[in-house]
């Protein structure tokens, strides 16, 4: 059995150490790498690995978030932080490796991994095929109601806001979103009523969205274009008013980029 790994970490030596270990390994392909955690979901919804070995500690969306956004691939967990390890297993990860990994520990990892895609193998195998409808055989449906929408929508996959929430991983689709605001580690949003907290920095989500109009108006402060209904200047700066009854405050700086989206001269 080929178990195909995906290796995902933000530190280029890191990942380079990683690929070469795992060249030293019988029937492993390494299919590709990703820097961040943005990336890894994009990488592995593009090559449908067995297994992402996934660093923790990772600016943006981290290995917990990519853990559980990714969805079918098996997770072994990399890191130099041991008090990680709780988390992982309770992420369903198959291992827990604490850098700097070491060749042997990283075998018995892919060991305990091909054990479970042996097992899942079995069950497949073992299921009876689901019975096409009486009416009309419908196509797959999405994993969520939520996702649906989005694709229906137009949004792209790698564009998704995920959001933890408790023991589920939510979807937004980020044009519905007029605004969000750097929150210590975190990046908040308000929809419906409802704050929302994203594991991804502001910068980070400033470039996967930059595509659909969104703009930084402040070093805290990213918006939607297209959701500005009124700019009043100010001094040293202006204020924003946004579709949904927000104001955002437009740093010196960041205005000429802000009227330049807007097309005011």
């Amino acid at each position: 059995m080929t178990v195909r790994v995906l290796v995902v970490d933000d530190e280029a030596l890191a990942r380079a150490r990683l690929v070469r270990m795992l060249a030293r390994v019988e029937d492993i392909e390494v299919v590709g790498e990703a820097a961040t955690g943005a990336h890894a979901l994009e990488r592995a919804r593009e090559l449908h690995p067995d297994l992402l070995l996934l660093d923790v500690d990772m600016p943006g969306l981290d290995g917990f978030g990519v853990a559980e956004a990714v969805g079918a691939p098996l997770v072994v967990f990399t890191t130099a932080h041991a008090q990680y390890a709780a988390l992982a297993f309770e992420a369903d990860a198959v291992d827990y490796l604490l850098k700097p990994v070491v060749q042997e520990r990283l075998e018995r990892a892919l060991e305990k991994v091909r054990q479970r895609l042996r097992a899942r193998s079995v069950m497949a195998a073992s299921s009876p095929p689901p019975e096409p409808s009486p009416v009309t055989a419908a196509p797959a449906a999405p994993a969520s109601v939520e996702r649906a929408v989005e694709a229906a929508a137009g949004v792209s996959t790698a564009a998704l806001l995920t959001v933890h929430d408790g023991g589920k991983v939510r979807f937004f689709d980020p044009l519905h979103v007029t605004r969000f605001r750097a929150d210590d580690k975190y990046t908040a949003f308000l929809l419906d009523g409802e704050e929302h907290l994203l594991r991804e920095s502001l910068s980070t989500l400033e470039e996967r969205l930059a595509p659909f109009g969104f703009v930084r108006v402040h070093r805290a402060e990213l918006v939607r274009a297209n959701a500005v209904r009124a700019l009043t200047p100010e001094a040293g700066g202006a204020l924003l008013h946004l579709s949904d009854g927000q104001t955002v405050s437009v740093s010196r700086r960041s205005l000429p980029a802000l009227k330049q989206a807007l097309r005011l001269r």
